[in-house]
């Protein structure tokens, strides 16, 4: 069912599942804190709404007990998950606070005109809105409660879990750089796993790509909405340090985690252990 990737991506493992794109465990990396960032612990993925019943059961052998969905209520409402075998779904509306919520899952629909795409887009109004939303994901009071909500519950024990939003790349991929770098991964290897989302998911968006070309549209004004790019990331940082200094106080300040809930989130998601067990060998 996985396949591992070379050294150059981290030794991260993906996952056959066609129907779920962008899917993949975020552990195994080196922590600073000793050993490495725990596999099988919190996977990340887009959404569920596409999975077919013979990849529903490829993902039932991840064990999966939590689907933590970062989607707004309406985009929930239109793309339902479909759960694996057993998983409790906790939706968690990121974006509530923002009155323009997600403009990428509108996408397919706005493609069919050129024109609005064009001047909705062009002139690097994509990439300015999405470095406005990466700085929402720190600053937002509806973000910063389905964080912390993720949080406690990775903490508390609601794993396996798989987080996710529409395209599994931006709400999820604060997500997922926000744990990383918690658990002691290093800023390249956060990187790294953030980035590797143009990999697994821009060439899936191809046909809607075609579909554009066909009339007369030009797909390079979709490419800084639909795929990632570091500076994005890099302005979630920017508003941590700005407003809290360091990726703990965010966890402790901006998501209002006490010290015991943050010793135990560590403690789950970091596996000093394969330290221990290496330097036995």
């Amino acid at each position: 069912m996985t396949e591992t990737v070379g050294e150059d991506a981290g030794e991260e493992s993906t996952f056959a599942i066609p129907s779920l794109a962008n899917l993949r465990d975020i552990g195994g990396c080196a922590s600073r804190f000793g050993g490495e960032v725990r596999t099988g612990v919190v996977f990340r993925s887009t959404d569920l709404s596409r999975l077919t019943d013979t990849d529903r059961e490829t993902l039932d052998a991840l064990q999966i007990t939590t689907v933590f969905d970062l989607r707004t209520a309406a985009e929930m409402e239109r793309r339902p998950d479909r759960l694996p075998d057993g998983a409790v779904h906790v939706g968690l509306d990121v974006l509530a606070d923002r009155e323009d919520a997600s403009v990428a899952a509108a996408l397919p629909e706005i493609v069919a005109n050129p024109d609005v795409v064009a001047k909705e887009l062009s002139d690097g109004r994509a990439e300015q809105y999405l470095l406005g939303s990466y700085r929402d994901f720190v600053s937002m009071s509806s973000a910063a409660a389905s964080y912390r909500r993720m949080a406690i519950g990775i903490a508390q024990g609601e794993v396996p879990a798989l987080v996710h939003c529409s395209a599994g790349k931006d709400r999820t991929g604060w997500a997922a750089a926000s744990l990383l770098l918690f658990a002691g991964a290093d800023e390249d290897a956060v990187f790294a796993d953030y980035l590797r989302t143009n990999d697994l998911l821009l060439p899936t968006f191809e046909p809607l790509f075609a579909k554009f070309r066909a009339v007369g549209g030009d797909p390079g004004l979709l490419i800084p909405l639909l795929g990632v790019q570091r500076n994005y990331l890099e302005a979630s940082l920017d508003e941590v340090t700005n407003r809290y200094g360091t990726i703990e106080q965010y966890f402790a300040e901006g998501l209002r985690l006490d010290d015991d809930t943050l010793q135990t989130l560590r403690s789950r998601l970091v596996d000093t252990e394969r330290a221990e067990a290496v330097r036995d060998e």
